[in-house]
């Protein structure tokens, strides 16, 4: 475990106790991020009022993006959660052992995401063509036997430190596909864990663009909390018409001005195989364009034979779909004028702050956005279980 950074924490003497400033209204709610990554669940927290005292991650590059935007981030932990235990982190954020407390992270998404359930001999993949072919076809089962990754067990390292440190609340974040049959009982082992321990838990399922963020990237949260199930925060934002929220933010509004030349990079410009394809998808469509089932005069796929974000190309008219950590040279979303998307321009449509130092090469870059939580929809995960207990 290496101490990447240790930044002073107001008020508070090195070694001391922070329990005299942490009374309501007198302190800012002391927060623990692990799996930090890029520091999104950290800036949630602490446009959400808290003060994030430390964050573990693993990844060097991503320790050092964090370190580049302090103010989010407190102390900085490179090291493996599973070498860590709660007394180490209340010592490394500089909390007493009844100071209040209130972890967030989310366990590496991976190994609970499609592309890990995803039926591995090719049935899936036989349906899906034989149904664009018209071909009759039973849909295979979805598995529900879990592939071996340690990873998974990441879920359990997350519940550990909880009860460890003894915090006060909890959130914790990962893909929808973790309620998936093969994944859903690793999520509900944690949530009766909790319980049993005396937290009060409330999942919730939440569209980012619902939430403020030009994207529709769906997450799932278990909020937890000593004095009370938190209450699940309710959408801000809508993608139909309802009344008393806001229109969803588009991807056009949220890259407003990052398409200047100073923001350019050269890994943006497309070439190759489909370069030519791509230009001609119109924006919002995929490669379903380019298929006799769109109209196309001489077309060059069939649809339903391809993943859905090949070629995908987004609409300025309306919020992004999930931007992936680790795209294919063909994959998706791509901006609507026929380049890959600047780091930045991820990033705004994470809904991370304009400005925040992105460390590392494009490759890393995208892995770390790919990866992040957003802030908006992290801010509103935490003020949930702020709300129940700093009350």
């Amino acid at each position: 475990m290496a101490l990447v950074e240790t930044l002073a924490q107001p008020g508070v003497e090195a070694g001391g106790s922070a329990a005299a400033s942490l009374g309501r209204g007198k302190a800012r709610m002391p927060v623990i991020d692990l799996f930090a990554g890029a520091g999104g669940l950290s800036i949630g927290a602490t446009d959400a009022g808290c003060e994030v005292r430390a964050c573990v991650e693993l990844d060097p590059v991503a320790c050092r993006t964090m370190c580049a935007n302090e103010r989010y981030h407190g102390a900085v932990i490179e090291g493996d959660v599973a070498a860590i235990t709660g007394l180490d982190l209340r010592q490394a954020a500089r909390l007493a052992p009844g100071d209040p407390l209130i972890v967030v992270g989310g366990a590496p998404c991976q190994p609970f995401s499609k592309a890990a359930y995803w039926v591995e001999d090719g049935e899936e993949s036989r349906y899906r063509r034989a149904r664009a072919a018209g071909i009759a076809m039973d849909r295979p089962p979805a598995p529900t036997e879990a592939r071996p990754d340690a990873r998974r067990t990441l879920v359990e390292e997350f519940w550990r430190l909880i009860f460890e440190s003894n915090a006060d609340g909890f959130v914790f974040e990962n893909v929808p596909s973790i309620k998936h049959p093969r994944n859903r009982p690793v999520l509900d082992g944690f949530r009766h864990a909790a319980e049993a321990a005396g937290y009060s838990v409330t999942q919730v399922t939440a569209n980012a663009a619902e939430h403020g963020v030009a994207q529709t990237r769906e997450r799932v949260f278990l909020l937890g909390a000593k004095s009370g199930a938190p209450a699940a925060p309710e959408p801000t934002h809508t993608l139909k018409d309802e009344a008393g929220r806001k229109p969803a933010l588009t991807a056009g509004e949220a890259l407003q001005g990052f398409d200047r030349p100073q923001f350019f990079e050269p890994e943006e410009l497309v070439t190759g195989r489909w370069a030519e394809h791509l230009r001609t998808v119109p924006p919002g469509w995929n490669y379903k364009a380019h298929t006799a089932w769109a109209g196309h005069p001489d077309p060059t796929f069939v649809t339903e034979t391809r993943f859905w974000n090949f070629l995908l190309k987004l609409s300025p008219d309306r919020p992004s779909w999930t931007i992936a950590a680790s795209p294919g040279p063909w994959t998706g979303p791509f901006h609507w004028n026929s380049r890959r998307l600047r780091t930045v321009e991820m990033a705004a449509l994470q809904g991370f702050p304009e400005g925040y130092n992105l460390v590392g090469s494009r490759r890393d870059k995208v892995r770390q956005m790919g990866n992040a939580v957003p802030p908006p929809l992290a801010r509103r995960m935490v003020e949930a279980v702020l709300a129940t207990v700093d009350r």
